[in-house]
């Protein structure tokens, strides 16, 4: 299993994962560490190139509270060589995103 964390900015959605061979996430974090309540966007791009935009959506403007974290665990995602998950928020530097991830 793997753990990765990344800050999350207001602009183009960062990868949070890029799969190198094929992988399920079992777990997305996504923690507000200010004092303010933002948002965040969360996206399934498959193959590279591709980049993340309303087709590939899978959680819009999530609204998470100061000092707050909002979880994705009632689904897992298998993802492909290629694949990745994207994310971005309303205010750059305010979200950590932790991804747990496992090999198949």
């Amino acid at each position: 299993m793997a753990i990765l964390n990344t800050r999350l900015t207001n602009g183009v959605a960062a990868n949070i994962h890029a799969s190198s061979g094929s992988s399920a996430i079992t777990t997305i974090h996504l923690c507000n560490t200010t004092g303010a309540t933002v948002t965040a966007n969360v996206y399934v791009v498959t193959g590279s190139g591709i980049s993340a935009n309303a087709n590939n959506a899978i959680y819009t403007n999530i609204s998470i509270t100061a000092q707050n974290t909002y979880v994705i665990e009632t689904e897992k995602f298998i993802l492909a060589n290629g694949d990745s998950i994207r994310a971005n928020c309303s205010a750059a530097d305010s979200v950590t995103a932790t991804v747990s991830s496992i090999g198949i």
